[in-house]
């Protein structure tokens, strides 16, 4: 049964959520359980949990990986969004309905207090995935959290909601997005861009961070910042601005820049000359302004809306 709300059955839309909650809580199983791994070799062994480079570089690694796979896999199922700042951009632009957006972050919420909860009970020290502030104030750490959740926004938004050659690959350039926001952001505020991740491991811990809420205020400025921006490129047709970037066919590349020369030097001594330039000299035929209107409409329509990954 449909309503004005959503545009999909409720049973498909249940189950829906129902998968998008088991894709959340296998990201999060493997990003958070690679990271409790090395907190526990360090636990075991007496060493100080520092935030060393090799620390940031393995946490950074694991958490972008582990996005990278479990959106591949999931993104053709629910969208694979495991996030409620994505499902929040999403809505705004309007690419998902507000009944799915409900049930998604109902979904993507407890799968984080999931994994968390494997993730604690397959280890054998305390829970140590936990995100907060380092060294940073709260309203630097508001700042930092926006920005990189905006950048994973806008990476979601421009490589799986906009459909173009590249759409497909859309999980790889995510994935990295993560890992790169990860570098810089680890150690100041552990890097969320998720509520969810921020969530679930305080549920398991008791909420032992009193800056909290950053993860709230910060991840919900970059949702609207991401989407915003967004909706400034989709209004002003940013596709005119440098149009064939993600053109496939191999009449859009360069011309043999050697028959260019050779085409460009026949015309100078052409005009030095004053003969003209003999026909069928240069870089071969040409199309005809018809068929090269006709290519062109071919290859740039005008695009429509960033559709669903769903």
């Amino acid at each position: 049964m449909k309503s004005r709300f959503s545009t999909t059955p409720f049973p498909d839309l249940f189950q829906a959520a129902l998968l998008e909650f088991v894709g959340t809580t296998f990201f999060l199983i493997l990003g958070l359980g690679g990271i409790q791994s090395a907190a526990a070799l360090r636990y075991a062994s007496g060493e100080p949990m520092g935030s060393s480079i090799e620390q940031t570089l393995y946490i950074s690694t694991c958490m972008g990986l582990s996005l990278l796979v479990s959106a591949w896999m999931f993104y053709r199922v629910t969208g694979a969004l495991f996030n409620p700042n994505i499902s929040l951009a999403l809505l705004i632009v309007g690419v998902i309905d507000p009944a799915r957006f409900v049930m998604y972050c109902i979904a993507q919420m407890l799968g984080a207090i999931a994994a968390s909860g494997i993730v604690v009970g397959l280890s054998n020290a305390p829970l140590a995935v936990n995100t907060a502030l380092t060294d940073t104030t709260y309203a630097k750490g508001v700042f930092i959290e926006m920005f990189i959740t905006a950048a994973l926004v806008m990476a979601v938004l421009m490589l799986a909601a906009e459909k173009h050659e590249a759409t497909p690959f859309a999980p790889i350039g995510i994935g990295l997005t993560l890992f790169a926001a990860h570098l810089w952001a680890v150690y100041q505020t552990g890097a969320a861009m998720n509520v969810a991740r921020a969530f679930g491991p305080a549920v398991v811990t008791g909420f032992p961070d009193s800056g909290h809420w950053v993860y709230w205020i910060g991840d919900l400025l970059g949702s609207l910042l991401g989407a915003g921006f967004y909706a400034l490129l989709k209004h002003y047709k940013y596709w005119r601005i440098n149009p064939g970037q993600d053109a496939s066919d191999h009449r859009q590349s360069p011309t043999d820049p050697v028959e260019k020369a050779k085409e460009s030097l026949n015309n100078v001594l052409s005009n030095n000359s004053g003969e003209s330039p003999r026909e069928g000299s240069g870089s071969g035929t040409r199309a005809s302004p018809d068929e090269q209107e006709g290519m062109g409409r071919a290859l740039y329509p005008e695009r429509r809306p960033g559709e669903s990954m769903v």
